[in-house]
């Protein structure tokens, strides 16, 4: 239990939809002012803020830094606050604990004053993957190996899905300089540098770079992505 002090929080309540790996979703959560300081958001990066960590069977935190959500109003001594909050679910699916908290923005967690965090256990499913597109070069239809590779990271959590790109033109013809990050070898590279090419897409997403005339993605933004190696398109 909270104990008292300026910054006090008695949570309430906890809505939460089925959480999907990896994608962004509207939370509602109820607390109470039970200190004597109000609370306020007093800029992007400045004054209070509802948090989450998504934390393992043993406590362990899997994500820590969840997004952020500023508060909606000022929050007096007494009060209640009923908002939503924005959660994005972890990668991979699995069984995780939720664990909603107020942040003071570069400072401390409420938590770290010995408030209580409003905890949940959560089953994380797959995540929603039958809008994928792939955007192959012109005339090309990736294989249906390909797309089920690409589909399996989807379902892990990825929105943004990119592989090793293999060019087939004959002894006489080289693999554009711009393709050499892409050779086939290895395996998932979580801190890829280039822009995905001729990727796998979750909407709204779409290709919004070039890599030697081929569509490519950029990460922009906080969507989930991965490069895998062992996802060889080939190209004529």
């Amino acid at each position: 239990m909270p104990g008292s002090g300026p910054l006090v929080v008695r949570w309430h309540a906890l809505e939460l939809a089925p959480v999907e790996a990896g994608a962004r979703q509207l939370a509602t959560v109820e607390a109470e002012n039970a200190g004597s300081a109000p609370w306020r958001s007093r800029g992007p990066q400045e004054g209070l803020f509802l948090a989450y960590h998504w934390l393992d069977e043993r406590g362990n935190a899997i994500v820590w830094d969840g997004e952020r959500t500023a508060l909606e109003t000022t929050v007096l001594p007494g009060a209640t606050l009923r908002q939503t909050v924005a959660v994005r679910g972890p990668i991979p699916p699995g069984r995780y604990r939720l664990a909603i908290d107020l942040v003071e923005e570069n400072r401390f967690w409420l938590t770290e004053l010995g408030n209580d965090a409003l905890e949940r256990d959560v089953e994380v499913g797959p995540r929603d993957a039958a809008g994928a597109r792939a955007f192959p070069a012109d005339g090309l239809e990736p294989p249906a190996e390909w797309l089920e590779q690409a589909r399996a990271l989807h379902e892990e959590g990825y929105a943004a899905v990119g592989g090793a790109i293999e060019t087939d033109g004959g002894l006489l013809r080289r693999q554009p300089p711009a393709l050499a990050p892409y050779a086939p070898g290895g395996g998932r590279h979580p801190r890829f540098p280039h822009p995905l090419v001729c990727p796998s897409l979750l909407p709204p997403l779409e290709p919004n770079d070039e890599v030697a005339g081929l569509p490519a993605y950029r990460p922009d933004g906080d969507e989930p992505w991965m490069f895998d190696a062992r996802l060889v398109l080939r190209l004529r």
